[in-house]
């Protein structure tokens, strides 16, 4: 097992699925703090973010990433909102990898929720209870060129799926609604049948992607030393007992 990388991994793929490609250590969807604590329980060569949490709990922090970078560990984001970090701090040094960090990178006012799924409990799994807006897109177009819709039900059907509250965003939700809206009932029912074998999901490959392109890597163990200046302010150590976590880092010298 590669006990030198963590991944915060959920709704995009299931753990079972992912040790297939890259058997590390595995953890539900990061929230704040949850990479300081990965960087003081594991001190990992490299944290790998996919999925984290958003809405009813604090989502991860950009201070934190960029500490743990400070710190010499590599910080990845891929497919979800680690794309999302990732695009927003490739600038700090955090790698991003797959389509979606790269559409991120192209749209920087882009909306965070678009690639948000409503999910169930860590204790069930973190399973999806929902759709990502980003896959309904990528999806509706893979429709649109086999000509199961025509180009005009695409549009009006992104419009309404960015109208739903990412909660609530689903495939049969977005269907219910079109058809309530009076859509064509012609192309709604073609695509209602065309969608149980034709869903794509731009989540699930990048995720797949970058753990079969990780497996192959040798990353550097961090270096004992700060490899760059960080300054923790008052809020950053205010959320989630940061100091104490850090004064224990620091007494262990990781």
């Amino acid at each position: 097992m590669r006990d030198d990388i963590v991944v915060f991994l959920g709704p995009t793929l299931s753990e079972t699925e992912a040790r297939t490609y890259l058997d590390a250590i595995y953890h539900p969807p990061v929230g704040c703090a949850d990479v300081v604590r990965a960087v003081a329980k594991y001190a990992p060569a490299a944290i790998v973010l996919i999925d984290g949490v958003f809405g009813q709990l604090p989502a991860v922090r950009h201070q934190e990433i960029l500490w743990a970078m400070s710190r010499g560990v590599r910080i990845y984001g891929a497919a979800s909102i680690g794309a999302l970090r990732a695009a927003e701090l490739t600038p700090e040094g955090m790698i991003g990898h797959g389509l979606i960090y790269r559409w991120y990178r192209r749209h920087p006012l882009a909306d965070d929720a678009d690639v948000t799924v409503p999910m169930a409990p860590a204790a069930l799994g973190s399973r999806a209870l929902g759709d990502a807006l980003v896959d309904i897109r990528l999806t509706l177009k893979k429709a649109e060129r086999a000509g199961v819709i025509e180009r005009r039900l695409r549009c009006d059907l992104e419009t309404l799926a960015r109208g739903l509250h990412f909660s609530e965003r689903s495939f049969s939700r977005l269907l219910t609604v079109a058809e309530n809206n009076h859509g064509p009932a012609g192309q709604l029912q073609a695509l209602k049948s065309w969608l149980k074998t034709g869903i794509t999901s731009g989540k699930r490959t990048d995720a797949v992607n970058f753990l079969k392109y990780l497996a192959e890597q040798k990353i550097n163990w961090p270096k004992n030393c700060l490899l760059a200046e960080f300054e923790l302010t008052e809020a950053f150590a205010n959320d989630m007992d940061y100091y104490n976590i850090l004064d224990r880092l620091l007494s262990k010298g990781t």
